[in-house]
């Protein structure tokens, strides 16, 4: 009754605040009626089983799970396989549910004997496709896959350690249907994009919502250093060695609980949890290379034009410096990780210790992290429990940066926009010579500039979960995410490029607190029907502070900002999200399970009239399989599962948190300070971009689980876009926030896994995924909007794909030739007045994104191979571009002019027609490599020994003429991709590492 009256008082605070329109029923009520019913009263019995969990081969399971159906009442098995289960119950029966990681789950009905026990042994068979995983379907409880009724991926540790990747967004490349993963820089520390079915926004993000251990973390990509469009993104700071598997959410309807905050789907991280047993440590350690994977042809042809002339053919001897042996070479690493987990009867642990160092394809660039985790999950008494997860990660970079978007400082800016006939190598008094002046010698860049970043964080979370009586679970969770992060630059006063001198010191502290509070309620009402009920609230508050002080003139020898303040930057932000959602989901004879979903969300960014919204999710899955007349007919079928679902979500990333309101900013005016209205006039009526999304879908194994496979259909309808709209000079503003623009992505997924082979020797799994989506924008005012970094090239056009390419194309033949003057020189597509025409040039968005993943053990030996293909996407070489600028001439077009193959004066009137530096940019890439012997050395304590090389981007089949069509300029920016300009190429990596288990 405490806890209910306790529960009852957080309600009626919760709901004070959220201020439903139109509804007309009170909540503190109906919550408060629910919770009655959750906590009725019961005479129970005791009764107790015993047995041991093994695999198929007959060999114990350690820590499987032997847990009562529908509650949290559960135990694992010892190090002999062996459990002891004590059960407390009214039911004349109860279920025993039995699962471990990599085995398909077994239910096992035991009749309960008062006061007495039984003996019950469990065999688990080994799960290969998947689909009997039990899942935690966002704040909900867990459920078994086959239940679910929207398509889920999941990624377990395994794949994430053999992947060899820095961060965990970069290692889920290939593994999952229906996400576009780009590693946008090469850099060490460069970020990742993940779109999961297709883009959700215009203006903001459609990166999905990251959650660790039920707390959801910022993975924001703030450039607090202009480093030419690369920049780091937050999700770097995790150690992958702790992952103990991931969830992908992907559609709508599955991500619905999370409201305001889902439309670009969930990404549950979770991480190791300690077993009962002694204590087991791990230890690996590894050492790595970068090399760059691919050059680019540079003009090494040892004569230049004499003059301009174009009819003088006139050349004259020069000496070619080949710059890339200049600015790439290779990049060394290293990672060292500890571990130790166990536990007792109440008690169980997980700690870890690591290290990660690794250095870029480009000197002087290396990112550094050093990270501790401590995870421990007590069992307090019978009816309550409690976890605890700390994470403190220090991470360090140094960069160089590139130049080209806003800068024109930047070690490959120097390198593309100086011609090639020089020698970078400092002079005897250590000067770096520039002929263009106003960009810098890469080697100066790399060598002089100094760009570093730091970054302080702590993740931690608290979980209490309470079993009160029977069927009921109540869980308390709260959880914080809080970093630093501060950045400094420095050009030192005399350089190229940057002859002031240049400083910059960029300071960010962020701050999130996480609340949630979930009550799930499972009963049988028979053999024909279960009752799963999901109630829950949460609340969120985020703070910002970004505070950045810019010097262009700066004193000598001073490498801190000092001399004359050319920009500042004090921005504060806080931000509070309150949600409350109740789910409920019946089960019918086993087969039929039918879930629906409400949430009621309010987020302060958004106007007061439009702040509460209403997010409702419905799903349907049918295991038509599990019928006699299917199971007579179509045996070979072990699950065939058909699904279907509809959900509502919504996207809150494309506005700040205080830009419904009209803003002002401070002015100086003849010495006197005061202030000036925004150009931007603010809107109180602003509301979340909100998403629809139908899926259907076939989830099927068959051939006794050694083939299956998962098969989805969706359409999502995106309404009330963000959009900024010009206003009439009269209003005294420039432009206003407003929801006006629609967008359309409809797609297909679809994922294999297979088990050809499998003998006591050797076994091989093959898996693959495919997916397509189809993305149009529609409702834009104006036709057409231009998006940030890209030089006016990027764009979100009416009856187009969001991204693509707007520009000038070549004058053509009316058989469609290029049209040539007499001097055989191209020209720019005109109309009757002259005027320069542009229209669409190209689509960066992929036709189909594909994997295909080999995975063979023998013995002692494993092999893994993964190949990514991306297909049907195209690139603006825009590096290509500026090289065949007459001024710098570094490129293989300019060669081709000087030996005759173009006639001379070409690339000069090439150099503003846009269309001829499209390229297509499909490619298919041998992403990861792994090659592994594990033993049992029987020495030292050690109890297995992995010793393993791999590999990473090893070989791209491609036809693109730049370094890499995977990166992208304008780093993390939504909807700009295929957009290439003096990036870092990805570098193949290569790595040899061992693994000790003691």
């Amino acid at each position: 009754m405490i806890v209910i009256l306790l529960n009852y008082s957080l309600i009626k605070n919760f709901t004070m605040k959220l201020k439903m329109k139109k509804i007309n029923f009170d909540f503190r009520f109906f919550l408060f009626s629910v919770l009655m019913i959750f906590s009725g009263f019961v005479s129970a019995q005791s009764f107790t089983v015993t047995g041991k969990v093994t695999g198929s081969d007959g060999s114990a399971l350690i820590g499987a799970s032997v847990k009562l159906e529908n509650t949290s009442i559960g135990t694992i098995t010892d190090l002999d396989g062996n459990y002891k289960l004590n059960i407390t119950t009214d039911k004349p029966s109860v279920n025993i549910v039995f699962s471990y990681v990599g085995y398909s789950i077994v239910t096992k009905k035991v009749a309960i004997i008062p006061g007495g026990n039984t003996t019950l042994d469990v065999v688990l068979n080994e799960d290969y496709i998947g689909l009997d995983e039990v899942v935690i379907t966002g704040a909900s409880a867990a459920t078994v896959k086959k239940q679910y009724g929207n398509a889920i991926s999941t990624v377990n540790s395994r794949e994430i350690e053999q992947a060899g990747a820095l961060s965990i967004d970069r290692a889920l490349s290939g593994k999952i249907s229906g996400a576009v993963i780009n590693q946008n820089s090469g850099n060490p520390d460069g970020g990742v994009s993940v779109t999961l079915r297709g883009y959700s926004t215009i203006v903001g993000q459609s990166d999905p919502l990251y959650i660790v251990d039920g707390v959801i973390i910022d993975n924001s990509s703030d450039a607090l250093l202009d480093l030419g469009g690369f920049s780091q993104n937050r999700l770097a700071d995790i150690n992958p060695n702790d992952i103990d598997h991931i969830e992908i959410l992907k559609g709508a309807a599955a991500a619905a609980i999370y409201g305001s905050q889902a439309s670009n789907g969930i990404v549950q991280i979770f991480t190791k949890k300690g077993t009962m047993g002694k204590p087991k440590i791990s230890f690996s350690t590894s050492a790595n290379m970068n090399t760059l994977r691919k050059e680019i042809h540079e003009n090494m042809y040892p004569k230049v034009w004499a003059n301009s002339d174009i009819h003088d053919l006139t050349q004259k001897d020069v000496e070619r410096y080949k710059m890339q042996d200049y600015v790439f070479s290779p990049g060394y690493g290293n990672e060292n990780a500890l571990s130790i987990s166990g536990g007792a009867k109440n008690t169980k642990y997980y700690a870890s210790l690591a290290s990660y160092y690794n250095e870029g394809i480009m000197d002087n660039t290396n990112f550094n992290r050093y990270s501790a985790r401590l995870n421990l999950d007590q069992i307090l008494s019978k009816w309550l429990s409690v976890s605890i997860g700390l994470n403190y990660i220090n991470s360090k970079s140094r960069n160089v940066p590139n130049g080209g978007i806003n800068k024109f400082y930047g070690a490959l800016t120097g390198m593309n926009f100086n011609n090639n006939t020089y020698n970078p190598e400092p002079d005897e008094n250590g000067n770096y010579l520039s002929p263009a002046g106003w960009v810098p010698n890469p080697l100066e860049a790399i060598n002089n500039f100094k760009f570093f970043q730091n970054t302080n964080r702590m993740l931690s979370n608290i979980k209490f979960n309470f079993a009160l009586i029977d069927g009921l679970n109540i869980n308390f969770n709260i959880g914080s995410d809080w970093y630093n992060q501060d950045a400094t630059a420095y050009i030192p006063l005399g350089s190229n490029g940057a002859a002031n001198g240049y400083a910059r010191a960029a300071l960010k502290n962020f701050q999130r607190l996480n609340a949630d509070l979930n009550i799930n309620y499972t009963t049988d009402f028979g053999d024909f029907l279960k009752s799963t009920s999901a109630l829950g609230m949460s609340a969120q508050k985020d703070k910002r502070h970004v505070a950045i002080l810019t010097s262009e003139k700066i004193s000598p020898f001073v490498e801190t900002v000092s001399g004359d303040i050319t920009g500042k930057t004090d921005a504060t932000g806080e931000r509070s999200i309150q949600g409350l959602y109740f789910q409920q989901t019946f089960g019918l004879w086993d087969k039929l399970f039918v879930t629906g979903s409400v949430r009621w969300d309010q987020a302060s960014p958004f106007g007061i009239n439009a702040r509460t919204q209403f997010y409702p999710k419905a799903s349907v899955s049918y295991l038509i399989s599990d019928n006699d007349f299917w199971k007579d007919n179509l045996s070979m079928f072990n699950i065939f599962k058909l699904r279907a679902s509809y959900g509502e979500s919504g996207n809150m990333s494309a506005l700040s948190d205080y830009e419904r309101f009209s803003n002002y900013g401070d002015v100086n005016y003849l010495g006197a300070l005061g202030f000036v209205p925004s150009s931007a006039m603010g809107n109180e009526n602003v509301k979340p971009e909100r998403q629809k999304e139908t899926e259907i879908g076939v989830d099927f194994s068959m051939f006794n689980n050694r083939f299956g496979g998962e098969f989805s259909y969706y359409n999502v309808d995106v309404s009330d876009l963000l959009l900024q709209i010009e206003l009439a000079p009269s209003t005294g503003f420039g432009s206003r926030y407003e929801n006006i623009g629609t967008m359309n992505n409809k797609g297909i997924e679809l994922s294999l896994k297979g088990l050809p082979v499998k003998t006591k020797d050797l076994s091989w799994l093959v898996s693959g995924t495919f997916s397509k989506n189809k993305n149009v924008v529609n409702d834009i005012p104006g036709d057409q909007v231009t998006l940030n970094n890209t030089f006016g090239i990027v764009r979100a056009i009416n009856g187009q794909p969001l991204g693509v390419h707007y520009g000038y194309y070549y004058e053509r033949n009316e058989d469609g030739s290029i049209w040539l003057d007499d001097n055989g020189l191209p020209k720019r597509a005109v109309n009757e007045s002259g005027t320069k025409l542009r229209k669409v040039i190209a689509d960066p968005n992929p036709d189909f994104v594909a994997s295909l993943i080999n995975e063979l053990e023998y013995k002692n030996f494993t092999f893994r191979l993964q190949f990514d293909q991306v297909y049907g996407f195209d690139v603006f070489n825009f590096t290509d571009r500026v090289n065949t600028h007459p001024a710098f001439a570094g490129g293989h077009y300019d060669e081709d002019e000087l030996r005759g193959v173009l006639p001379k004066g070409y690339n000069k009137a090439a150099y503003n027609i846009w269309e001829r530096y499209i390229e297509d940019g499909s490619f298919i890439k041998l992403r990861e490599l792994y090659f592994g012997y594990k033993f049992n050395p029987g020495t030292m304590g050690i109890s297995a020994l992995n010793v393993y090389v791999s590999g990473r981007n090893l070989i791209s089949f491609d036809n693109y003429l730049g370094w890499d069509p995977e990166t992208s300029t304008a780093g993390q920016s939504n909807g700009v991709r295929g957009f290439d300009f003096n990036e870092v190429p990805i570098p193949r990596t290569f790595k040899i590492g061992l693994n000790a288990t003691f």
